[in-house]
């Protein structure tokens, strides 16, 4: 009896357990240190919604409790300035809005009440109101015009913007604080409370943020001034301490794009902006500005560190492994949530002065009872000699002399990265994989965040082909080290994974199935139909009508005609990102040169499959696809 339920919890998790499994993210510690709130994000079934929750603890690691318990989702916890309060964001009347609460418990209460949900948020310094982002009301105009014409869009016409309001931490009726051709977004009060900065495009459309110039209001008489304006995109505005300067990130040339963003400083009273922590070869994400330094986080191959920039000199310095940290007011200390490899994701604690990560959260506790896979970073060589990293999933029983079918499972971006941390399935079962006796292989392909702006640039005028490379050569390398079966090999993938994955399907025969999602199939189709257009003119470096020979050369429908490969497709009803036209035209295609294939289209969903139970449609679908033709069912 006693072996029996140990051989029954020494198993890999079913679907439907892994998709029960919680995750935090969004870890801020309180301005005084004292204080350490995140989010927990869990599975409700009855709702078919993922519902996060607001946990607390004391930077001891003492007090831990969930602190929300509305039946909706309870977001961006963010601290008052006295530490006394904490502020988020839930949905629990008709539209979102700024909740409050203490960290010791008791009721919420509703602060703002908006017309328009609440966008992000911020405490003034003196703790008094908080300014927010919110969409515009309907206008009179566009009302009229619906009662006349009924529904439509002017493309590239109709655009509502977001603007900054100030609410009093009382209660009562926000005030608009800006006005004018543009959309803020993201933004940040002065030390002193006079001012806030913030960033902010011509419009919302994805494809237009190279117009996102930073832009400085005052608080008083609510004038704009334009502070950074020219070629790239300004945003993540952060204040000096003496409220002197601003320090952001700029993006080169059009959003989307495989170069690196800069650091940059500028003095808030306008004049030249200077680079500084220019050897920084990824790109970087602001954290905070204190007398100590400038702290920024970024990717450091497959983990992801906090960095100090000195503004003065420009020169850097690395803190310590920590991954969009939250840092105290005066910077003694951070707070973040991140996962250690074969380990899921905790929130840590530490003091900065001696880097000693201290685990606040439990999630670890979810999995005791299963038996997982494996997970370490390997590395080979591609066709054209690029040095390519992934991580290779195995049993924990693995046997090298054994011969394992191979499944290699494709991120998306493709600045995306996979990494050697323990995280709950989604859209592919790969501990269900491992369990069924397959090796995963999840490569870095070049693109991949966290290698340089050089090898992100690998991939300009060479998506795809680069792309098929990089994820052969990775199926050669294990092949070559006698533990996989060369005839048992199959790949999948999400977004540009999907993209790889249609690549593969068309211009391959190496694979026995493979699984496209949310792909794209003809490069042309995508551009005209996408919301992100820039994104295709940056890496292929022309439109379809400068250039259809390497729009031709990047599509995975120029090499349907030798397509073998039995294919899966799936894809949302409502995709703008890769729109469905790419899923009906591989489809089609396929079927034409009599090629096996299946497509699934969910209804109402949009570039992501994210409720629940959609989601494990995608799972369960995927894996009957590869036991069907290379893992043969248990």
């Amino acid at each position: 009896m006693v072996l029996a339920l140990a051989l029954l919890l020494a198993q890999a998790p079913s679907i439907e357990q892994s998709m029960n499994i919680r995750s935090v993210a969004q870890a801020r510690i309180s301005p005084d240190g004292r204080w350490v709130a995140w989010t927990e994000t869990g599975t409700d079934w009855e709702q078919n919604a993922y519902i996060t929750q607001i946990w607390v603890a004391r930077a001891d690691g003492s007090g831990r409790r969930q602190l929300t318990q509305n039946k909706k989702s309870s977001t961006a916890p963010t601290w008052s300035p006295d530490s006394k309060q904490l502020a988020f964001l839930s949905d629990r009347g008709s539209k979102t809005q700024i909740q409050l609460i203490s960290p010791e418990g008791g009721e919420a209460r509703e602060v703002s009440s908006h017309e328009t949900a609440v966008g992000s948020f911020e405490f003034s310094p003196d703790g008094k109101q908080f300014a927010f982002t919110g969409a515009d009301p309907e206008s009179k105009d566009k009302k009229a015009r619906k009662d006349k014409y009924g529904e439509f869009e002017i493309v590239e016409g109709d655009y509502t913007l977001s603007h900054l309001w100030l609410q009093p931490l009382a209660g009562g009726k926000a005030t608009r604080l800006t006005e004018g051709g543009f959309t803020v977004q993201g933004f940040e009060w002065s030390p002193d409370g006079k001012q806030i900065a913030f960033s902010a495009p011509a419009d919302p459309d994805l494809s237009h943020r190279e117009t996102t110039e930073l832009y400085v209001v005052s608080v008083g008489n609510k004038a704009v001034r334009k502070l950074v304006a020219g070629p790239g995109a300004e945003s993540n505005p952060t204040w000096s301490p003496d409220s002197t300067q601003i320090a952001y990130t700029w993006a080169e040339g059009e959003p989307n794009s495989y170069l690196n963003t800069h650091l940059m400083v500028v003095p808030a009273t306008g004049g030249m902006a200077r680079r500084i922590a220019e050897k920084f070869d990824e790109n970087p994400s602001i954290a905070a500005w204190c007398a100590s330094g400038l702290y920024f986080g970024g990717m450091e191959r497959t983990q992801s560190a906090l960095y100090r920039a000195n503004p003065a000199t420009g020169s850097f310095e690395r803190v310590g492994t920590a991954g969009a940290a939250s840092l105290s007011k005066d910077c003694s200390a951070a707070a973040w949530a991140q996962g250690r490899p074969n380990e899921i994701a905790e929130v840590w604690t530490t003091p900065l002065k001696n880097f000693a990560p201290a685990k606040l959260s439990d999630q670890a506790g979810q999995l005791k009872q299963f038996k997982l896979a494996t997970r370490e970073v390997v590395e080979w060589k591609s066709q054209d000699g690029a040095q390519i990293e992934g991580i290779l999933i195995k049993p924990r029983d693995f046997d090298p002399k054994k011969k394992y079918p191979l499944l290699v499972v494709i991120h998306g971006g493709p600045t995306g990265i996979d990494t050697p941390v323990w995280t709950a399935d989604r859209y592919y079962p790969i501990e269900r994989f491992v369990e069924k006796g397959a090796l995963v292989l999840r490569p870095n392909y070049r693109g991949s965040a966290g290698y340089g702006e050089k090898f992100r640039s690998l991939n300009v005028r060479n998506l795809g082909v680069g792309d098929a490379w990089d994820v052969i050569s990775g199926v050669d390398a294990l092949v070559a080290k006698g533990f996989v079966d060369k005839d048992r090999v199959g790949a999948m993938g999400w977004s540009q994974g999907g993209y790889i994955s249609a690549f593969l399907t068309c211009a391959s025969d190496r694979f026995k199935a493979i699984s496209v999602g949310a792909g794209i199939s003809d490069w042309m189709t995508c551009y005209v139909n996408t919301d992100i257009h820039p994104f295709t003119r940056s890496y292929l470096k022309a439109t379809p009508w400068e250039d259809p020979e390497i729009y031709r050369k990047t599509s995975p429908i120029t090499y349907v005609k030798n397509a073998k490969t039995p294919t899966l497709i799936q894809h949302g009803e409502l995709d703008k990102r890769v729109p469905p036209p790419n899923a009906y035209e591989l489809y089609q295609a396929l079927k034409d040169v009599k090629v096996e294939t299946r497509l699934v289209v969910y209804k109402g969903f949009g570039h992501g499959i994210d409720k629940p139970k959609q989601q494990r449609h995608v799972m369960e679908e995927n894996e009957a696809w590869f036991d069907k033709y290379l893992l043969g069912s248990r």
